[in-house]
């Protein structure tokens, strides 16, 4: 019995590029492939492909790959990456060649890059090399490890590998009696031709194959012409020359991406790659000092992402501030350790920089730099003209450890920004006492795009009203404490029209709290109470949490269950808990039309 799966009516464009969004904001990198029904089946049976012939038991692959370990521990060095045999993605760095006391032949020392080793360089109270880490380190025999294949076989390997009856005999799905049945790929080989055409491709992706290794550069050159886009993530390149040896010899490359390919700290032998506009160095093991280097080699560089790199510090060789890179629109620095935001202001006179990334660092503390600032940070004493951070649009900073509300208000004085992340930092975790989203939606007078999710106008609306109303009930008889606090609060107060009486926000706009009521839907969510219909009633916003607590239990009859109340604020991913019974719904910033969730105590 066959299952049948016609792949000829299908577009099957695997490589042309389209947007993609590496982190955050929307970016130009993709491989993109224009899948629509048949994609995981087709892209199983091209994985097929690629496994089989990585795996070291295939026959004639296997000698390629491997190279010439075969030969002995001879073809291996000190430094060289490799990768296992049995397993492409396992990769490490040569660090011991030669015997071990109590065994047999020459072993090689691996330091293992994703720390799966068994030990830390020693055997036994010896040591023979220094691992990273604890449990870096092994040794293994050289006939289990792999100095990679050149660029060129790693192409043929990818798109033009063709499958053994027996490997598409292992091709299968589950009945519901539990049985096999078998998948037949009609149009297999007229979509396996299309993507095989070397001299067609838009853009080639090969990672975890292997690729140590340019090949003839003749060969690149042929086979690719017209190729824009390159991803080599995981391999075992090391050597900025060769990767100048592959990319000159494509000359409408575009977009390049080598991560987790651990680079040399010397950048030699690469030439200058004028058309270069994304590079992708992530996991890269690459310095500031090594970017300034390849600023000048990528003159044209739009957008440069070096993610998860342990960098620290943006220190400059030549000047206080970064200078050139002249196009740099998108520059990623997530996952790294920055924690001085004084180091992020070296990068504020980058005249076209519009995305600046920095999740997951080690910031506490972020301002807008005055004129003083800058003077100091120019180290000179003459005015200037240039304006930071001019052309910034989106700012993310979430997984920070920023915790002052200043810092909040300070993303106002940026000219531009409208998109920012702050999510997982203390200031905007409500379970660690940081501000709710409607409260940063009114302290940040121009986002347009809170944390990935698009603020509307009625949303800024609600969010700024509610924010009033809350500082009016908190600290209504402490002007000084709401001006220095509440930096926009005189502001919103007079556009919205809001007197200093306590008001409430119905369907028409303001009123008094006298004569208005709001509007709440009340929805049961624990597991206990069972299934009830929702139910909106209209109360004074006087009302104070336990007082709706006390009659949730008298609309939805909770005769032995204790209710805790949860308010679904728009926009936002979590519910908040409503813990203070006295406080009323006025205080917290409850609106018309808002939704209160009925869960159950414990």
């Amino acid at each position: 019995m066959y299952l049948t799966f016609s792949l000829l009516d299908y577009s099957v464009q695997f490589l042309d590029p389209k947007p993609l969004a590496v982190s955050g904001c929307p970016t130009r990198l993709d491989w993109n492939r224009t899948y629509n029904s048949a994609v995981p089946i087709l892209f199983t049976f091209f994985l097929l492909l690629v496994v089989k012939s990585l795996h070291c038991n295939g026959e004639s692959l296997r000698g390629r790959m491997q190279g010439s370990t075969e030969s002995g521990s001879e073809s291996f060095k000190l430094g060289q990456r490799i990768h296992l045999c049995s397993d492409p993605r396992r990769i490490g760095t040569v660090k011991f060649i030669g015997p071990l006391q109590g065994y047999s032949g020459t072993w090689i020392g691996v330091d293992w890059d994703n720390g799966e080793g068994k030990h830390d360089g020693s055997v036994n109270g010896v040591r023979y090399f220094q691992a990273k880490a604890e449990h870096s380190g092994s040794f293994v025999r050289s006939q289990n490890l792999s100095s990679g294949i050149s660029f060129v076989q790693a192409l043929y390997t990818r798109y033009k590998s063709e499958s053994t009856k027996e490997e598409e005999d292992e091709m299968y799905v589950l009945s519901a009696s539990n049985k096999r049945v078998s998948v037949e790929l009609v149009g297999k080989e007229k979509a396996q031709d299309k993507v095989s055409r070397f001299e067609e491709l838009k853009g080639v992706s090969l990672p975890f194959l292997g690729v140590s290794t340019p090949g003839s550069p003749t060969d690149i050159s042929t086979l690719l012409p017209n190729l824009k886009e390159l991803d080599l993530t995981g391999n075992l390149l090391s050597e900025w020359k060769d990767v100048g040896t592959i990319c000159e010899q494509l000359p409408s490359l575009t977009a390049l991406n080598l991560s987790s390919n651990l680079m040399s700290p010397n950048i030699t032998g690469l030439p200058q790659l004028k058309n270069i506009r994304v590079l992708v160095l992530n996991n890269t093991g690459i310095k500031w000092a090594q970017v300034e280097v390849l600023n000048h080699l990528f003159p044209r560089i739009e957008e440069l992402h070096l993610m998860a790199n342990n960098i620290d510090t943006l220190t400059s060789t030549s000047a206080s501030f970064v200078q050139g890179f002249e196009s740099l629109r998108v520059l990623n620095l997530e996952y790294n350790s920055i924690a001085d935001w004084n180091e992020i202001l070296k990068l504020s006179l980058l005249k076209s920089l519009e995305q600046l990334h920095l999740t997951k660092n080690c910031l506490n503390h972020i301002f807008y730099p005055d004129a003083e600032t800058m003077l100091k940070l120019l180290m000179r004493s003459e005015s200037h003209e240039e304006i930071p951070f001019q052309s910034l649009r989106c700012l993310l900073l979430g997984s920070n450890n920023i915790e002052e509300l200043a810092s909040i208000d300070s993303l106002n004085s940026f000219p531009r920004l409208v998109d920012v992340r702050l999510s997982d930092n203390p200031v905007a975790d409500t379970g660690k006492g940081g501000i709710p989203r409607f409260v940063l939606i009114a302290r940040l007078s121009k986002v347009e795009i809170l944390n990935g999710s698009e603020v509307s106008p009625r949303e800024r609306r609600d969010s700024e009203i509610r924010y009033v109303r809350l500082v009016m009930s908190k600290l209504h008889n402490n002007p000084d404490e709401i001006k220095e606090l509440h930096p926009r609060f005189a502001e919103l107060k007079a556009f919205h029209g809001i007197d200093d009486e306590r008001t409430s926000l119905g369907t028409s706009g303001p009123q008094k709290m006298a004569s208005g009521l709001i509007s709440i839907t009340m929805k049961c969510v624990g597991a206990s109470i069972g299934e009830k219909p929702p139910l909106t009633k209209k109360l004074p916003a006087t009302t104070t949490v336990g007082k709706l607590k006390q009659l949730c239990e008298s609309f939805f009859k909770l005769k032995s269950i204790k209710p805790k109340l949860f308010f679904q604020e728009e926009g936002s991913p979590l519910p908040i808990l409503l813990d203070d019974e006295m406080a009323t719904l006025m205080d917290i910033g409850i609106v018309d039309e808002s939704t209160i969730l009925v869960d159950e105590e414990n």
